[in-house]
């Protein structure tokens, strides 16, 4: 098993250095744009004000400019819903959709390799 995840660990290691926008973001906003991915394909996308909650990974004001990164390198849009233009929804870009399917055939061949 300990193989089967190094190797995995290996594989992903290799994809940030090929996708630029994963290169210029620290592990803070990786867990926040993983957070993201979970709950939108949960279909209960996460609200801005509920990531500005997770206190878990940082502070509020760390988390909002680490929300406005995965923005600006095109990981995560802000999106409104229906009529109420105060609320904000977080969901991830074609870019990390790509990001995260690449991950998941990582995932397969490290099984399937070990």
């Amino acid at each position: 098993m300990k193989n089967i995840y190094l190797s995995f660990l290996a594989l992903v290691e290799a994809l940030q250095g090929e996708t630029d926008a994963l290169s210029s973001i620290d592990l803070e906003a990786k867990k926040l744009l993983e957070i993201i991915a979970v709950k939108h394909s949960e279909g209960d996308p996460l609200k801005v004000m509920d990531a500005m909650r997770l206190d878990d990974i940082a502070s509020p004001a760390t988390i909002h400019r680490k929300l406005t990164q995965l923005a600006q390198v095109g990981l995560i849009d802000m999106e409104h819903r229906g009529t109420n233009r105060r609320k904000k929804y977080l969901v991830p870009t074609q870019a990390a959709e790509k990001y995260f399917d690449r991950v998941g055939e990582a995932m397969a061949k490290a099984v399937t390799t070990n």
